[in-house]
Order: C-alpha cells, then sequence, then structure tokens
C-alpha cells in the first residue's frame, strides 16, 4: 500500500509546482532509490491528461561512463539531451542515489567538462517548467547524521510545507530586496558587500525545488569585495568541501580554501565565470534548521545566506555565464556563530532572525 503522503507530494509536485495541464509533455527523471515516487508520478501525470515520459539513471552506471569520457562523446551526448529537452515542457528530476560520494574518484577535470558540455542543454531545461527534489534514501539520511525512518518523515514533512503561506510571506522582502543598492553581510570571519542594484529579486516557494524557500537576486558582477567563511559543509560532485573560505576583490575570487583545496581550485578554473558569483540568496525554511550534506535542504535553512560562484539565472541574470553554479551556504543563526545582514546601511537580520518589523512574518514562528 502506498504512503498516502506521496499522494500530497505527488499533487503538490504536479498541481503546484509544475503546475501541470492536459496534453503537455513531462520528462519524470529519478536516480535508483526514487522508482516508487516516478510511478506515483506518471500515474498522477495520466489522471491529469498530461502525457508523461520517464528516465532511471544510477549513478554507478554514470561513474563508469565518466572515467573513460571524452569530450566528444560528453558533446554528442548532449546535443542527444538538446534534442528530448526542446519538446518539453516540464521536467521533475528526483535525487535518490544510494551513496552520495559515487563521483569522488571521477577527475575534476572529466567533471570540469561535463559541466562545459551540458551547458547548452541546462540553458533549455532553465527556460521550461521545471522542479528538482529530493527523495529520501539510506544514503541521504546517514549523510544527515539521521535514522532512515527519522530522516524519511522529516524530508516528507519539509516539501510538504505550505508553500502558498511562504509565498505570500515572501513579498516584503522581494518589495524590499528590489529596492536595494549595497548589501553588506558580517559575521565571524566574514565581511563581503556588494550591489544588486537593477536585478530581478525572485521568490523560491515550492515551484522549482521541493523543499523549498528562498529568495535570490545576483550580486552586481564586478561589485563584490571582502571575505566570507563558510560553516556548512557542501557537497559538489560527490566531494565534501569544508571550511570554505572565498576572498573577493571586484568580482573576481582570487583567493580561496577548502579542506580539498585541490579540487576547489579545479573547479574555480573551469572557466572564467567560476571565479565570479551568479546568485545571492536567503534561505527561509522554517522546518530546516541544520545542514544535511545536501544543497537541495542545506541553502533553504532558515537564518542562512548562500553565495553562488558561476552561472547566473536568466530570471535574475547579471551576465555571468559559465558551466558550474555552485551554492555555498553561510548559517548566521545564534547557534552557528551568529552574524548580520545590511540592506543600504540598514539592519535587516540579525543571528539569523529578521529585525525590520515588515519583515518578521519571515521568521520561523510565525511560518510554522
Amino acid at each position: 500500500m502506498r504512503d498516502p503522503r506521496l499522494d500530497t507530494l505527488v499533487a503538490n509536485l504536479l498541481d503546484y509546482s509544475l503546475d501541470l495541464q492536459p496534453g503537455e509533455k513531462v520528462l519524470v527523471e529519478g536516480e535508483s532509490g526514487s522508482v516508487e515516487l516516478m510511478i506515483a508520478l506518471v500515474e498522477g501525470a495520466y489522471a491529469r491528461g498530461a502525457v508523461p515520459y520517464a528516465d532511471l539513471g544510477d549513478e554507478r552506471l554514470r561513474r563508469a561512463y565518466l572515467l573513460g569520457a571524452t569530450r566528444e562523446q560528453m558533446d554528442l551526448r548532449a546535443s542527444w539531451e538538446m534534442y528530448k529537452v526542446r519538446d518539453l515542457d516540464a521536467s521533475v528530476y528526483i535525487l535518490a542515489g544510494d551513496n552520495f560520494s559515487e563521483l569522488a574518484d571521477v577527475p575534476g577535470s572529466t567533471l570540469e567538462a561535463l559541466h562545459l558540455a551540458n551547458e547548452p542543454v541546462m540553458d533549455i531545461y532553465l527556460k521550461k517548467k521545471w522542479c528538482l527534489l529530493r527523495f529520501p534514501t539510506p544514503a541521504a539520511a546517514q549523510a544527515a547524521g539521521m535514522s532512515t525512518q527519522a530522516f524519511e518523515d522529516f524530508c516528507l514533512a519539509v516539501s510538504t510545507l505550505d508553500y502558498a503561506r511562504l509565498d505570500r510571506a515572501m513579498d516584503p522582502l522581494i518589495d524590499l530586496m528590489s529596492r536595494t543598492d549595497r548589501v553588506r553581510i558580517t559575521g565571524p570571519g566574514t565581511d563581503v558587500s556588494f550591489s544588486i542594484k537593477g536585478i530581478p529579486v525572485l521568490k523560491a516557494a515550492g515551484k522549482l525545488n521541493i523543499p523549498d524557500g528562498e529568495v535570490f537576486t545576483a550580486p552586481v558582477r564586478d561589485s563584490v569585495n571582502g571575505k566570507v567563511a563558510f560553516n556548512t559543509p557542501s557537497l559538489e560532485d560527490g566531494v565534501i568541501y569544508e571550511r570554505v573560505r572565498f576572498t573577493f576583490k571586484d568580482g573576481k575570487i582570487v583567493d580561496a580554501d577548502a579542506s580539498e583545496p585541490e579540487r576547489l581550485w579545479q573547479m574555480l578554473d573551469t572557466d572564467e565565470g567560476a571565479r565570479y558569483l551568479g546568485e545571492f540568496a536567503l534561505g527561509l525554511n522554517p522546518r530546516i534548521d541544520r545542514p544535511m550534506k545536501d544543497i537541495l535542504f542545506d541553502e533553504k535553512i532558515g537564518g542562512s545566506l548562500h553565495l553562488t560562484p558561476g552561472r547566473a539565472y536568466e530570471d535574475a541574470d547579471n551576465g555571468n555565464r559559465s558551466g558550474i553554479h555552485w551554492d555555498v551556504v553561510l548559517i548566521q543563526t545564534a547557534k552557528w556563530g551568529g552574524g548580520e545582514l545590511y540592506f543600504d546601511d540598514v539592519l535587516v537580520r540579525k543571528d539569523g532572525l529578521f529585525v525590520l518589523p515588515e519583515l518578521e512574518g519571515l521568521n520561523p514562528e510565525n511560518l510554522g
């Protein structure tokens, strides 16, 4: 018998996140642990008069392919993918692998080539309706330091948050950030400033990611100056980076360090845009309060923010282009060392809590 929470999740994904309409073509893609949800989504799409397609992937197979793949192979595969995604109206991708570190021994140069080959494909994907989500697996539970059952309950609770309510609560923040020029972030080891003037500010409230909960924009490309010491482990391409630190001068990362310095610099040297930021966002999900070593959760932590070396989103575009898009998270709640966020020299958030009356609706006690 199917878990009834899956039916709630399917309804949220198809009706709210994708707003799937009769006749629309939707691709359901997932990793090895997502078959149950994929079946539910395919059945749900048919029930709504849509036209579903399904692809099941496996990270072990992907590793085997990448260990011998040439750039020519990657470009040809990307050209096939482009034909596929051009004909779609919507897609959902389910992260549910059984080993987060499966790609850890794939050479960094190979992953750089893969990012570059897939960049044109991602440009098309991002112009369609899409949603990315994490489905609970034992591997994800282990990374989060939780039992399998506890993580499943947590994951489904976070994924079925009242996102329409969160969406409404974001409006005052959108309005304020749209009128803001200078942003300054301070905290332990951190003092960085930049402009967001003229860059669109957007909300993410269950339409693009599940779980969700962020407001995002991008810094003016050459305006970033200062230092940031991130306090959240970051899992990227099978490698866990800890104690990530960046120093910026006129927008460019001129110095960096982390627990995996060689792989870090390989990623930052992917292309010119990898040294510049393509996103600045505030995490607002009240049900996520600690790192899970999973960016879909960690970038939404209430009281956090993230800065993103690499490609800017087209809807919040600062002109930066890159084969990478790497969200790195700084939690500013008191438990994680605290910190301050200023807009045009006015204190907006301290120790992860908004201090302006018009923004208090985004504090955890007001979102449930």
